[in-house]
């Protein structure tokens, strides 16, 4: 018969489980901790802080080796959003960077805090500018994103100086790559969205894309190559394959990392096709 020593403790099976789970569940807790928030939180952004191309690189990858297209006339531009802050548009301008879009909204939940100096500032600059919409369509209608959009800085004016507004669709970085959508239903928010645009501001908006995310999350949709211009993301030598419907691209966003600010891109054409795009 066991012996039960005066100030010892017979701990049940149920006990001795339960200090095992606590004793890892504190262990996973310092390890956690001991990494950088940075990488916690990594895989789920938050609401706001997406922008043009956020999935390019991790969907497509990312290439370093620069554009070899010299086929015809080619103008840079460059991309920014709330990431880059107040940006330095002189030193943008006498790098050759001569038009420009501003991320403005995002869903209708957001507005980018620098837009006012990027906006205005690459047009004081004397580049020509204009605006983009992060599109998140498993949050609201693409009216409602259309409206909101045109309400917070991405209408235009025929002064030769202000392209259509962009809208930036693209893989979901908070969720399903989709956004939980069908490509019918996809392709049914797209143009709510591009419909909405034209009757607010007479314009086409112009469609940002990757031609993988396209032919994933629209079936390779054609319609809409007809009236809205291409704005293709390819980080490589080449635009590569477009998506269905269109023949060229208008405009070609080849890297997330160029020798300025900001991700840079290639319009396709003269500066004068910039601003005949401009004027519509």
């Amino acid at each position: 018969m066991p012996v039960h020593r005066p100030g010892s403790r017979r701990r049940s099976p149920g006990s001795l489980a339960g200090l095992a789970l606590a004793l890892l569940t504190a262990l996973a807790l310092a390890a956690l901790s001991a990494v950088p928030a940075a990488a916690r939180t990594a895989a789920a952004p938050a609401r706001g802080s997406a922008y043009l191309g956020i999935g390019v690189a991790a969907h497509d990858g990312r290439s370093g080796t620069p554009p070899t297209v010299a086929a015809a006339v080619q103008t840079e531009g460059v991309d920014v959003s709330g990431h880059q802050g107040s940006v330095d548009w002189a030193t943008l301008w006498n790098s050759g960077v001569r038009w420009a879009y501003t991320k403005a909204t995002e869903g209708t939940y957001y507005t980018n805090p620098s837009f006012a100096q990027q906006y205005n500032g690459s047009y004081n600059v004397g580049m020509i500018r204009g605006a983009y919409h992060f599109a998140t369509p498993d949050t609201t209608t693409g009216a409602a994103q259309a409206n909101y959009f045109v309400d917070h800085g991405g209408g235009w004016s025929r002064d030769g100086k202000t392209l259509p507004g962009t809208l930036d669709i693209e893989w979901n970085p908070y969720g399903d790559a989709c956004y939980g959508k069908t490509a019918a239903s996809m392709v049914s928010w797209i143009a709510d969205f591009l419909n909405t645009y034209k009757a607010r501001t007479g314009r086409d908006a112009v469609i940002y894309t990757a031609t993988s995310w396209w032919t994933q999350c629209t079936g390779n949709y054609a319609g809409f190559a007809a009236n809205n211009p291409l704005w293709i993301a390819r980080y490589a030598a080449a635009p590569g394959t477009l998506p269905a419907g269109w023949g060229y691209q208008t405009m070609w966003q080849y890297t997330s990392s160029g020798p300025t600010v900001g991700d840079h891109d290639k319009f396709n054409g003269a500066l004068d096709r910039v601003v005949a795009l401009a004027n519509g």
